[in-house]
Formats: C-alpha cells, structure tokens, sequence
C-alpha cells in the first residue's frame, strides 16, 4: 500500500517536469527529449509512443529539401502524353498524383490526380481523343513551397489546405522535387508501406559468378566499402553519378567501361540517368566492344 502512493507521486513529478519543458518560454528540445525517454524507461511510454513523439519534435528542425523527391526521380506527366502513356505511368508507378509539366518541361504547371482521370475516361466512354480534348479540365492548381519550408509548417498546410502534393522550389524558383504529406508523416511515424509499394532491394546485389547488381544511386562510400575501393565522392555522391562522369556521355543499356580493377556495364537506364549498373572483377569476363578506352584512377 506504501509504494502505490509513491508510484503516483513519481508520475506526477514526471508529468509536472514535461510540463514544466513544454510551457517554459526557453523551451530546451534536448531537456524534452530527455523527459521522453525517461517516460518511456518508466514505462509510462511505450516504444511506439515514444518513436512518434520523438519523431514529432524532429520534423520542427528538418526542411523540405531534406525528404523531398528530387526532380530526376519526380514521375510527371508531360504536355504531349496520350491518354495510353499517362495511364501507363499510373500502372507503373502506383503513384495518385503527377506533377504535370509545362510545353517545355521546365516548370510544373499542374497537378493530376489518377482518380480524376479514371472519372474522366469512364464519362467520355474511354475514347482517348474525347479524353485528351477534356483533360485540361481536371488538371489542379500546383502548390509551390521552398526548399526551406520547415516541415511541421508544411504539414499544417496540408492539413489546413487539405493538398497532399507540394512542388518544391529553389532559390531562384526552379523546380527542385515534390514532397507529399506522406513522406511528412513518415518521418514522425516511421515508413508507411501499402499493398502497392515494391519489396526493397539491397543497394548492392550480389547475383553470382562474380557479379553484382548495384543501383545507380547507392552512395559511393557504401560502394566503397563493399568493393574494398577508393573511388573518389569529392564531385560526385552515387556510383552512378561518377560512372557517367567517366562515360563522358549518357550511357546506353550494355555499355561497359572500366574503373579500377573492375567492369561497369549499364543493367539498366531512362532517357535522364543510369538506373542500375553490372559490376564485376575485370579478367572474368570479356569486355564489350563499346567500351570506353579510359581507366580513371580512384
């Protein structure tokens, strides 16, 4: 009977001095950050509780930049798509909303969202002619934020404009990537998968005899450490960023150049970027005929 008291006195105590931290006119976000983690070791938070209050103060110190989709990996609709391509890239990237660019694709223009456009094929009874003539008419007003729109004043926006896409734009008005409210909530409650997002891959695959399947984008130290290289990231981040360098050009799907003591051949490319790279030892395999005279030193 003695410890019940005492018990509640302790949570009181606790209680008071969260409060005490969150109506102080300083307000200290390590001193908060303390108080929460000494709930949770009381047992007062749980590990989900805490990761989501935890992740509510960190949103107050990120900006747009930091989670935004950057441009190159933004999937818009472009002036001239057809009824087929833009409900191709609905089906490929299960995406519900798409950035729609102006006549010369430098600016965003609008915004089209997969349900609007299902609604207005089903009324022009899928005629793609009758649909193009009409689309205009669906297409939504862009919201525009800068990079360094803090991200608890974003997602009030949100909420209070009831958008779930934003573009984001530079410095000078350019547009730099698009973030949605859910890439928001993701960084106060963790990732948030659905029936329509792919299984993750590994960054670096390996796939046997020596070979390995190495996404574009991997950061060169990660691919570093893994290949036991020394390529330089003073210019460059990715690995696939440094291989086009080297290429001096945009490479084609089955090109091969090589770098160090190992072979880079194009798994996979767009019109824009090199998506996925074959990396393996050089002296396992023969190098392809279009491969680029140069060996660049790390």
């Amino acid at each position: 009977m003695s410890e019940e008291p005492s018990s509640q006195s302790g949570r009181r105590s606790w209680l008071e001095k969260l409060a005490d931290a969150f109506s102080s006119e300083l307000r200290d976000k390590e001193q908060v950050m303390e108080l929460l983690q000494e709930a949770h070791e009381n047992e007062l938070l749980d590990h989900s509780a805490l990761h989501i209050m935890q992740g509510a103060m960190k949103v107050t110190d990120q900006h747009a930049r930091d989670i935004m989709v950057p441009r190159s990996q933004m999937v818009c609709i472009e002036h001239d798509d057809s009824f087929a391509t833009i409900m191709e890239k609905i089906v490929t990237s299960s995406h519900s909303r798409f950035p729609v660019l102006s006549e010369d694709n430098s600016t965003v223009t609008g915004v089209l969202l997969a349900k609007d456009i299902l609604q207005l094929a089903q009324e022009y009874a899928f005629d793609a002619e009758k649909i193009a003539a009409n689309l205009h008419k669906i297409i939504r007003q862009p919201v525009f934020v800068p990079e360094i729109k803090r991200l608890n004043r974003l997602l009030r926006d949100f909420r209070e404009t009831r958008n779930h896409l934003a573009v984001v734009v530079d410095e000078y008005g350019g547009v730099a990537g698009l973030v949605t409210i859910e890439d928001v909530l993701e960084e106060i409650v963790g990732d948030i998968e659905d029936e329509h997002d792919p299984a993750e891959e590994e960054d670096i695959q390996e796939m046997g005899g020596g070979l390995f399947k190495v996404a574009a984008l991997t950061e060169i130290e990660d691919f570093n450490e893994h290949f036991d290289t020394a390529l330089s990231d003073d210019e460059f981040d990715t690995i696939g960023g440094f291989v086009t360098h080297v290429f001096g050009y945009l490479p084609k799907k089955g090109e091969s150049v090589r770098i160090a003591d190992l072979l880079f051949t194009v798994h996979s490319a767009d019109d824009r970027r090199i998506l996925h790279l074959q990396v393996m030892p050089v002296g396992t395999t023969a190098v392809t005929e279009n491969e680029p005279d140069t060996t660049p030193t790390p």
